[in-house]
């Protein structure tokens, strides 16, 4: 059986404007921007014959997609969906130091350190252990052709390196972009990249901001 995986990052909040870490910890709502992205991706992808739609526990996910469940489309809350947990930085600006925290915890993980933990956090190893049980049971739905997928930054370049086969190590190759989507195809447990962060359905947008 193929199936057809939307997957799509949040829209923008005021944390992603603002340089505030946001993470699981943080139920934050979207922001006007986030908003006309919202709205944006709906009318692009509105007459997508979707079969179900799968969020995340927190509610920046579910407005990015509003329209669609307004629309009547059937979705689900899987909280192995949610982003990482940010531990202790969670909510908090960058500072110079928490910058040098933050980046020497990702270049350790780049280095193959993915069991390592943020302070108070998560792993990426961690958060991989319970995507998989939500893509497993997102699989496993036989009557679901065409699937929107809507989660978090971090979470996706972890997802996307499950999917790909790509050690987690190299997560940061899958570049996001608030309202973003990598379109993923999956036929006999193999997955076929068609979209890459598109932005297509974002481009006027994107065009008044420049």
């Amino acid at each position: 059986m193929v199936k057809d995986l939307v997957i799509v990052r949040h829209g923008q909040t005021e944390y992603n404007l603002k340089g505030i870490v946001q993470g699981s910890g943080v139920d934050s709502s979207l922001n006007e921007t986030g908003r006309k992205q919202a709205k944006a991706f709906y009318e692009f992808y509105k007459n997508f014959p979707f079969d179900k739609l799968y969020i995340s526990t927190l509610k920046r996910t579910q407005e990015s997609v509003q329209g669609f469940i307004d629309d009547g489309l059937k979705y689900e809350k899987l909280s192995g969906l949610n982003e990482i947990s940010w531990g202790t930085r969670e909510g908090s600006p960058f500072t110079p130091e928490e910058d040098k925290y933050y980046y020497s915890i990702l270049e350790r993980w780049q280095q193959g350190e993915t069991n390592l933990p943020i302070e108070g956090g998560e792993a990426p190893a961690q958060v991989a252990m319970r995507q998989m049980e939500a893509m497993d049971h997102i699989m496993a739905q036989k009557n679901e052709r065409n699937v929107l997928i809507c989660m978090h930054g971090r979470a996706m370049r972890i997802l996307l390196c499950q999917l790909f086969n790509y050690p987690l190590s190299n997560m940061d190759i899958f570049e996001h972009h608030n309202l973003g989507i990598y379109h993923v195809r999956a036929t006999d447990n193999m997955y076929q990249l068609v979209k890459y962060n598109d932005l297509e359905h974002l481009k006027d947008l994107l065009e008044t901001k420049n």
